[in-house]
């Protein structure tokens, strides 16, 4: 009862901290790709919850919950993390990946913003694939605070498993953009 007491508390705390944090919902157009999320707290320091579903034409599926910390670094904001994904692809078979990374964020004046970031899972953090690899970097522009428009690169990968070829979820130019709550 002591462990459920505990663990309902610190839920409780979480979602507290992120219904402060503003809540927003993001697509991303590549050539072969399509990537949609949704995130809270990912503008403040503190908790922030992302979510993701990324849909390759050629290579399959990725879909997740990610759960990070940023942290102001003067001018930065630095965020440190992992996630939890479903990973779907189109040659070899369903399995997980639980990948670690991070970010940053730049603002460069009030309407521009670079960010980049990058996340990792070696063997032993997935199933059924031997690696799972992610960068995105790009350009934020925010002409009013409700919506963004991004342009960037992203890669997203799967290495192949037990012969299985690997598959590239995402390999390319991007352009997306957000509505934020």
């Amino acid at each position: 009862m002591k462990k459920y007491l505990v663990a309902c508390s610190t839920a409780a705390l979480m979602m507290t901290t992120l219904s402060a944090h503003a809540i927003g919902v993001n697509a991303e157009i590549g050539q072969h790709y399509t990537n949609l999320g949704f995130g809270m707290g990912t503008t403040t320091s503190g908790l922030a919850l992302t979510g993701s579903w990324a849909h390759s034409d050629n290579d399959g599926d990725v879909a997740g919950l990610g759960l990070g910390y940023n942290i102001p670094l003067g001018p930065f904001m630095a965020t440190v993390g992992g996630k939890a994904l479903y990973t779907s692809p189109k040659n070899g078979s369903d399995g997980y990946a639980v990948p670690l990374g991070g970010g940053l964020q730049l603002p460069l004046g009030r309407y521009v913003s670079l960010y980049g970031e990058g996340y990792y899972a070696p063997d032993s953090l997935s199933s059924g694939i031997n690696n799972y690899k992610e960068a995105n970097a790009g350009i934020r522009i925010t002409p009013i605070r409700l919506i963004s428009v991004d342009v960037g690169y992203r890669y997203q990968a799967l290495e192949g498993k037990d012969s299985n070829r690997d598959n590239t979820i995402a390999d390319g130019v991007y352009v997306g953009g957000a509505v934020n709550f």
